[in-house]
């Protein structure tokens, strides 16, 4: 019963920090609950997958969130994040957006309890609120580590998925790698788009 408890709370702290992911427009604060996200997706992992197992993903996660991190420290100069194009910017369409995708979750999770069996609620509804919360950030930002954290986010709700399903230890390797490729591959983007600016500095 308590194990089932903490899958709960973690699922509501996935809600609380993919939300604040979304709507937050300091990087710091993004990348402080993006590493909350994944250990609370940890502990949802691990509710099927061997303690060893979901630890990679949590140590992959959390160095993702280290090199994004030291590399957009290093970017000091660089402008200050550009607003958002997605009309309308406020923040509480955001919180309506991300209102949306609980409401669905809350109608999609018992459904698919129902189809496959043993996979849990909390660990369904944590899946599909970090895809949901992945979709959204995707349409509403065009910042370079924004979009990053968009698509480690949506990859993270895959994870909690596939991981109920599948624990082919190949698999679970594959996809900490693929993690961290985005995280450098964010970082070279990050450090790509600052390029431009030094150079037109230096001239």
């Amino acid at each position: 019963m308590s194990v089932e408890i903490i899958s709960w709370v973690a699922a509501g702290l996935i809600l609380i920090a993919a939300t604040t992911i979304l709507i937050s427009a300091d990087w710091r604060i993004s990348l402080a609950a993006l590493a909350i996200q994944y250990l609370a997706a940890f502990w949802l992992v691990t509710r099927h997958l061997p303690l060893a197992m979901g630890t990679v993903k949590l140590i992959a996660g959390w160095m993702v969130v280290a090199i994004l991190g030291m590399t957009r420290l290093g970017l000091s100069e660089l402008d200050k994040e550009e607003m958002d194009t997605f009309f309308p910017r406020g923040i509480w369409f955001r919180i309506v957006l991300m209102g949306v995708v609980t409401l669905v979750t809350a109608g999609a999770a018992p459904q698919i309890e129902e189809s496959i069996p043993g996979m849990g609620i909390p660990v369904i509804a944590g899946g599909i609120l970090l895809i949901g919360a992945g979709v959204v950030h995707l349409g509403v930002t065009s910042s370079i580590l924004r979009v990053t954290l968009g698509l480690l986010t949506l990859l993270a709700g895959f994870e909690i998925l596939y991981a109920a399903i599948e624990s082919a230890i190949l698999v679970t390797g594959l996809l900490a790698v693929v993690n961290l490729g985005l995280g450098i591959l964010g970082a070279y983007l990050l450090v790509a788009g600052s390029s431009p600016l030094e150079t037109e500095e230096e001239l």
